[in-house]
């Protein structure tokens, strides 16, 4: 017979006798908690629910209908299924079961998909916002805290198409209210800053790291003179630049998809990354000819020799950059305060994310000529890879507070020398060799 017992102070339930529904000894634990209670009152509430849990389940098998499956199992077998569909990126794969371990933690892996409830999506919620980000002083948004609950939703949504719950069965979707993530104005460069990060990620010295970057300045010129997503560069393959036709195309190929739709598309190449990438792209074929080694698709390929892949991220190699044109900010530790190395000094890192580059395009292509007029919003739209204006207008429809009108898009230092000043003098100081 179903019992709860204590053992070293703590709680736990003997639900051998419901064998057939899964039923074993297991800690009595709070939801979120690691451990078992070593509260009576709320073990024998915890006690109560499970055992309508097994018994559930043992009527469902006993009436010849699947045993209800546990959270922690579809979970495995729901991004499995994601990932067999091959409609999804790994990154985003990997956030999801990120998401869902979480919930499992939670509610516990043996909880049943039928018997989780809005309340206990609520509590999770909660608890959500109590965690904090893995390195920083501060608690997870309510962005991602929407990411997680749209995670357990999108499983819940295929546990009804499996008919593993009643149909319109989803805690997350009977949620009232919803966090909603901010939206926040989208952060960019004028058109001299992006100049002068350009130009010192040409003129710093090369690292003696084989996970350096030797290409750092050709790839921040392509991100700045594109507009393309971070994974939509990194993704580019030789083929896609066509020096001929003077033109750069995103597509899906082998390393990655595009986000949407209409995310495929055909940008100019404009005549500045022409001049920085011809001469790249001659180096890396006769190098490929001296060393008799295959051509490598890859536009940048990951720094390794044993295998072609793509980058996974240059955020290292980014603030090498930021902080040598002199956008540094400090790297702060778990409690807020600075981080100081071995020597006792302070560590900074670059306040220049990736995505500002996209911005940064948007915002100079808006200023620049097309036959003596102003640039259309449908043809930006395009060029970013958006179906619609909408997004143009409301996201990045905004223009620093330096106008620089030209019939190319560009960031040339000699441009700006008069506006950059000391700034100019400083990077070529700091970078000299």
């Amino acid at each position: 017979m179903a019992r709860n017992y204590q053992r070293s102070g703590r709680c736990w339930g003997d639900f051998r006798d419901l064998a057939t529904a899964r039923g074993r000894r297991e800690p009595l634990l709070p939801p979120g908690q690691p451990r078992a209670t070593e509260d009576r009152n709320l073990a024998a509430q915890l006690f109560g629910a499970r055992l309508r849990e097994l018994e559930a389940t043992r009527d469902d098998v006993a009436r010849g209908r699947p045993a209800s499956v546990t959270l922690g199992d579809f979970a495995r077998e729901h991004l499995a299924a994601k990932r067999e569909a091959g409609r999804v990126t790994g990154d985003w794969l990997a956030l999801q079961a990120v998401f869902l371990e979480r919930a499992a933690v939670f509610f516990g892996p043996g909880r049943r998909l039928t018997a989780l409830s809005v309340e206990d999506v609520e509590r999770w919620i909660a608890a959500l916002r109590r965690q904090p980000v893995k390195g920083a002083n501060r608690p997870l948004s309510e962005g991602s805290i929407r990411h997680h609950l749209n995670a357990l939703s999108n499983l819940y949504r295929r546990a009804q198409s499996r008919r593993l719950v009643p149909p319109g069965f989803n805690p997350v979707a009977a949620l009232m209210e919803k966090p909603v993530g901010r939206t926040l104005e989208a952060a960019w460069l004028e058109v001299p800053d992006a100049a002068l990060l350009l130009e010192t990620a040409r003129r710093l010295p090369p690292q003696h790291n084989p996970q350096a970057l030797p290409y750092l300045y050709q790839q921040l010129a392509t991100l700045l003179l594109t507009g393309g997503r971070l994974k939509e560069v990194l993704g580019l393959e030789v083929d896609d630049i066509s020096l001929d036709r003077r033109t750069v195309s995103f597509r899906p190929n082998a390393w990655r998809r595009v986000k949407t739709r209409g995310s495929g598309r055909t940008v100019p190449l404009w005549p500045q990354l022409e001049e920085i990438l011809r001469p790249y792209l001659s180096r890396r074929t006769a190098a490929e000819v001296l060393e008799d080694a295959p051509a490598r698709r890859l536009l940048f390929p990951a720094p390794i020799r044993e295998r072609e892949a793509m980058l996974g991220d240059i955020q290292k190699s980014l603030d090498r950059a930021a902080i040598g044109a002199g956008f540094p900010e400090p790297a702060l530790d778990d409690e807020g305060r600075q981080r100081k190395d071995e020597q006792g000094r302070p560590v900074w890192r670059g306040a220049v994310r990736s995505k500002m580059f996209r911005h940064t395009y948007c915002a100079a292509r808006l200023q620049t000529l097309d036959h003596g007029a102003p640039v259309s919003l449908y043809t930006v739209a395009q060029e970013l890879g958006h179906g619609s204006e909408a997004m143009v207008k409301r996201v990045y429809g905004h223009l620093g507070q330096v106008r620089h009108h030209a019939e190319v898009v560009e960031y040339r230092v000699e441009q700006h020398a008069e506006r950059l000043g000391e700034r100019l003098g400083t990077v070529v100081e700091r970078t000299a060799t």
